[in-house]
């Protein structure tokens, strides 16, 4: 039996599984079950907050997964949309606050059809969506396996009408601040319009207020120029925010995100349309910002951290991010400024998101309607 598929039999099962890397092997084990998760975070005590993007989201704890817990506001789950990432507050252990990124519909519906774009491919056969929905964030105070208090403190504007490309992720820097990677739906007119903060990296205050020193005053937008930014992390060395964002046919990105700067979408791009038709490269006009990092072929990435554990002391201070369409765990190597790729594990299953254990283990979001949290330590 070839090794793809007696390692897609492994992490199936419960059972440790071990793989060759670099000199020593791997560990892999599953931890539990879910169907398509998206966002997980640790909570200060060890327990883990995970979602699942048909609207569940659960605590895992000493080898348990919880119930659902109640009081998450109702979610519109569609192919890339639903319920995405989760985030503890900094000062969690004294205020028990925990934030949500969801997909949600417009109160009231418009009765129009989406016009397809034939930019983004070919248009669907079946099940196009026609609600008009966009990201929201909410935050609410865990008590037992509940949200109280849950109140949305920040929305998508405009809403639009189906597609995907929500963005998603929720990223505290050191002095409190809430980033939010917001995608620019699948269109091609928002990550230039400052009109909205569609394809806008976002910056508010933890009570969805707007930061007086943010870029454009009276504004939640910190960057623009976004694609699909589906991960990203403050990398502690320094203090740096980085996102990545996954590209159009090629062109996958890594960015330094600095603020009131422009990346490019979808004037520049190191990618193609997938009808084919080019975008000039980031080379051609200086005035948006270039990635530090592109791939082609793309490893469409998802989540990231910046680890900093003892398990695998050679990966200290590098970024770890997984990979969708790569199905692998991605290992980029960060100094100031400058980063380059210093390797990827191939684990054969697309990975969503990555967590950092307290005692230095990897815990792995696997994308999947039978997907699941997987455990990577030494073998």
């Amino acid at each position: 039996m070839a090794i793809i598929q007696i390692l897609a039999l492994a992490l199936g099962q419960a059972q440790p599984y071990t793989i060759p890397y670099q000199g020593g092997t791997l560990k892999l084990e599953k931890l539990a079950s879910l169907e398509y998760p998206w966002g997980i975070a640790g909570l200060p005590d060890g327990r883990v907050l995970v979602t699942e993007k048909a609207g569940r989201l659960r605590i895992f704890a000493n080898g348990q997964l919880s119930a659902p817990i109640s009081g998450v506001p109702k979610v519109v789950f569609h192919d890339q949309g639903g319920l995405l990432d989760v985030e503890r507050d900094p000062n969690f252990a004294q205020n028990q606050l925990v934030y949500i990124y969801f997909v949600e519909a417009a109160e009231v519906q418009t009765m129009a059809v989406d016009e397809w774009d034939p930019r983004i491919g070919p248009k669907p056969k079946t099940g196009v969506d026609n609600t008009l929905k966009g990201g929201a964030v909410a935050r609410g105070k865990l008590v037992g396996n509940a949200l109280q208090d849950v109140r949305v403190i920040w929305r998508q504007k405009p809403k639009t009408l189906g597609r995907g490309h929500n963005g998603g992720r929720l990223i505290f820097d050191r002095a409190g601040h809430l980033f939010i990677t917001s995608g620019d739906r699948q269109r091609f007119t928002p990550a230039q319009n400052m009109g909205g903060n569609l394809g806008k990296i976002v910056r508010i205050n933890k009570d969805g207020s707007i930061p007086r020193d943010n870029p454009w005053p009276g504004r939640d937008i910190w960057s623009v120029g976004h694609r699909n930014p589906l991960g990203g992390a403050v990398n502690p060395a320094d203090g740096r925010l980085w996102v990545h964002e996954m590209g159009p046919l090629g062109g996958d990105e890594l960015n330094l995100i600095v603020k009131k700067r422009n990346y490019g979408w979808p004037v520049v791009s190191n990618g193609d349309n997938y009808d084919r038709t080019r975008i000039p490269d980031h080379d051609t006009q200086t005035r948006f910002v270039k990635p530090r990092i592109t791939w082609n072929p793309v490893i469409s990435p998802s989540g990231m951290i910046f680890y900093n554990g003892s398990m695998f002391p050679e990966w200290k201070g590098q970024a770890l991010m997984g990979g969708l369409s790569s199905m692998s765990l991605i290992r980029v190597g960060i100094k100031g400024a400058m980063a380059k790729e210093e390797g990827r594990i191939k684990l054969f299953r697309r990975i969503r998101d990555v967590h950092q254990a307290p005692d230095g283990s990897l815990w792995l979001l696997v994308d999947a309607k039978n997907g699941g949290m997987l455990r990577i330590s030494r073998g």
